[in-house]
């Protein structure tokens, strides 16, 4: 096995070595190997991807589509996104200048920032938030500026983000907004992303609307900025949550053509083309599959509401999720408000692996995210097992 010359052990990109791995993943892998256990860690759609959808993949591959695609992904695939914005939401897109097919959300997101970014620029975040967005900042070359949300019901008020571009200056490039929210399933409201709208539209900033949750909501309609400020939106979405697509790894970036035309050129140089297959399947996804996430609503929303039922009996404070599959409890009052600590020891006392709130940013520290994406069955051996564990923690401190 080869090692590396000590002389170049400091040869490295200072930004990314400077960087841990994702908190959620290294959660994950932290507890993934205690026997029994029940996992809650992550967003991992329980359903099979539908048939219809991975027939058209099956045909792909039977047709020998096996060469690249263009570099923004087949004509189809982008007609296809444009028809299921405007359809669903009321945006105008061109498929042609305006919409890229990416690796999945997370590669339209490196490749958004990397177009955008130079040394010494900022991106607000709101917190707790994905944890993916301080790293992709970071090793952009910008400066990420976290802004907790905890104390205002987990939404960034206009009020907050006029106070906070005012404090950070002009080097301000842009906002990140979630909604549906990872970790907490929060939805803004129309009114809410109005509000913010009206802020981000007195400055020269983007914002990057990252709705890859937009499909999964609960008696709430989903509303994109897109549709207020689309001349600074950079709407980020795909087919992982809506469809049970996670790993066929197909995203997307609609943005105004002079942005879209660098993003393309990031996009290319990082990963050529997506897969013809994975780009087949996506397209009949969004071609006659409209309905297929509301089917998984329907399982989410009932999982939603059992969790929760089980989670406030046992003293976890939860706000009911608008959206998305996650529950954002805090940690009972007399427990380990430590989430790390309280995470550990209810993998390995409780045998249930969920993802520390500290994992989130600022904000996330005393709370907890499950994923209730999870079969009915784990749900219900990991509360019971909750259970169990809250009630011998509870005996033990009394003593």
């Amino acid at each position: 096995m080869p090692k590396l010359n000590t002389a170049l052990s400091d040869q490295v990109n200072q930004r990314l070595d400077s960087i841990g791995p994702s908190g959620i993943r290294a959660f994950d892998q932290k507890v993934t190997g205690i026997p029994g256990l029940v996992k809650l860690t992550l967003g991992e759609p329980g359903f099979n991807t539908p048939e219809h959808v991975k027939e058209a993949a099956v045909e792909s591959i039977r047709n020998n589509d096996s060469h690249y695609s263009a570099q923004k992904g087949t004509p189809a695939l982008r007609n296809a996104i444009s028809g299921f914005l405007k359809t669903r939401y009321n945006l105008d897109y061109d498929p042609k200048a305006e919409i890229v097919t990416t690796i999945g959300a997370t590669e339209a997101l490196a490749a958004s920032l990397m177009a955008m970014l130079n040394p010494g620029d900022k991106v607000i975040v709101p917190t707790p938030a994905f944890a993916l967005y301080v790293p992709l900042i970071t090793v952009a070359g910008g400066t990420p500026v976290e802004v907790d949300t905890s104390k205002d019901n987990f939404v960034l008020t206009p009020q907050r983000l006029k106070g906070t571009l005012a404090k950070e200056g002009d080097a301000v490039k842009a906002v990140i907004l979630t909604y549906p929210n990872n970790p907490t399933g929060v939805e803004y409201t129309e009114a809410e992303l109005q509000g913010l709208a009206d802020v981000i539209a007195t400055k020269p900033i983007f914002v990057i609307a990252d709705e890859i949750y937009s499909e999964l909501t609960y008696g709430i309609t989903h509303h994109s900025i897109a549709a207020m400020i689309p001349e600074q939106t950079i709407l980020v979405n795909g087919l992982s949550k809506s469809h049970a697509m996670t790993g066929y790894r197909i995203g997307y970036i609609a943005a105004p053509a002079d942005f879209v035309k660098n993003a393309a050129k990031m996009h290319a140089f990082l990963v050529t083309a997506p897969s013809n297959p994975a780009q087949a399947a996506a397209t009949e996804a969004l071609t006659n599959g409209l309905d297929d996430p509301k089917k998984m609503c329907v399982q989410y929303k009932k999982s939603r509401d059992y969790v929760i039922d089980c989670l406030d009996k046992l003293g976890f404070e939860t706000v009911p999720p608008k959206g998305a599959f996650y529950i954002f409890a805090k940690i009972p009052a007399g427990f380990t408000q430590n989430s790390v600590d309280f995470a550990t020891e209810l993998a390995q006392d409780g045998k249930v692996g969920v993802i520390p709130g500290s994992a989130f940013g600022p904000g996330g520290e005393g709370y907890i995210r499950l994923s209730y994406a999870a079969s009915v069955e784990d749900l219900h051996a990991a509360m019971t097992n909750m259970k169990g564990f809250m009630a011998a923690k509870t005996a033990s401190a009394s003593k």
